[in-house]
């Protein structure tokens, strides 16, 4: 049997999506813990334009659209070249969903299936495969949604993806056994855009129901993923929710 515990820290950690919101927390906060990042994003942001001045030598990031798959592989190549080999990946790009499945186009469920289901399995296969390669150990962690497990109107496609996800990580631990840990984090809502679905009341309804009498943080997360990137662990092939206990 493998023995997990022999995973080692990351040190060079490619996250998708890191411009904005959780990502750009992720970013900061494994830049904070000395790892070297590197950060995709289909538009760069100033705030991450500003952690690149910042930390000049630790943070590598640029402008690419998760879906372009030759784009993703060859700033993957450029990543290498600057910080090392990758041996961590956080697959946290993803987009909304706004509508009712009857009121959403062929085209939108397309769209969503793709970015947040087809691109990030495809980027992994390539990330992982570079790893194997390269006789690495590492780390899978993948940012999926509460919505995978508990049911909300208007978001049937993008639920469906992140229940994807999940299914995605546990045969993901089962096939790499132990060399590459892969997990799972499940937020619950933020305060933001993607939230903006659910309506001002179902949101104060899921604030009433929740113990921690807030929603989800990005704060709420951080701790999560370094513990999945850098501690000595056998936590592989789990969903870890971090909702407040609003889904319970």
């Amino acid at each position: 049997m493998s023995d997990v515990t022999t995973v080692p820290p990351a040190s060079v950690v490619l996250v998708s999506g890191g411009s904005r919101g959780l990502g750009l927390a992720i970013v900061t906060d494994l830049l904070a813990a000395g790892l070297k990042v590197a950060a995709f994003a289909r538009t760069v942001t100033p705030e991450l334009t500003a952690l690149g001045e910042k930390y000049p030598e630790h943070l590598f990031y640029g402008s690419v659209d998760v879906n372009d798959t030759a784009a993703g592989q060859a700033f993957v190549r450029e990543v290498e070249n600057a910080l090392g080999p990758i041996d961590a990946l956080v697959n946290n790009a993803a987009i909304g969903q706004d509508s009712l499945h009857v009121h959403t186009s062929a085209e939108h469920l397309a769209e969503i299936i793709q970015t947040n289901l087809t691109a990030p399995l495809v980027l992994t296969r390539f990330v992982l495969r570079r790893m194997l390669a390269k006789g690495l150990k590492g780390r899978i962690v993948n940012i999926t949604s509460i919505c995978a497990q508990r049911g909300y109107p208007g978001l049937v496609a993008y639920s469906a993806t992140k229940g994807g996800m999940d299914a995605a990580t546990r045969s993901l631990a089962r096939e790499l056994g132990g060399r590459i840990l892969a997990n799972a984090i499940a937020p619950g809502f933020f305060a933001s855009e993607m939230s903006a679905v659910l309506g001002q009341t179902q949101l104060d309804q899921i604030v009433r129901r929740t113990p921690t009498g807030h929603l989800t943080e990005p704060e709420d997360v951080l701790p999560l993923v370094r513990m999945l990137l850098l501690d000595n662990t056998n936590i592989n092939g789990q969903v870890l929710v971090v909702d407040g206990a609003a889904s319970i």
